[in-house]
């Protein structure tokens, strides 16, 4: 369920966020999204992410799809 969030910050930096969001193809919003969900997941806590993977995280959707299957295919045909 999504929930509105209002923020205060300086123009410059969201005009710049603005910006930086526009060139990856994703939201702000979402972008932020993604930021706090990194920022709160337990799993990684005490692991340090560099600003390269950090700037990453949820730029690529990918539909659902079994990859197990995909691969168990893919070692197949290679094995066969």
């Amino acid at each position: 369920m999504d929930t509105k969030l209002t923020l205060k910050l300086d123009k410059s930096i969201i005009d710049k966020a603005k910006e930086y969001a526009k060139g990856k193809n994703i939201s702000l919003s979402k972008m932020i999204e993604n930021y706090l969900q990194v920022l709160t997941n337990k799993r990684n806590r005490g692991v340090k992410i560099s600003p390269l993977v950090d700037s990453l995280i949820g730029v690529i959707k990918l539909q659902e799809k079994d990859y197990k299957k995909d691969y168990t295919n893919y070692l197949s045909k290679k094995y066969k």
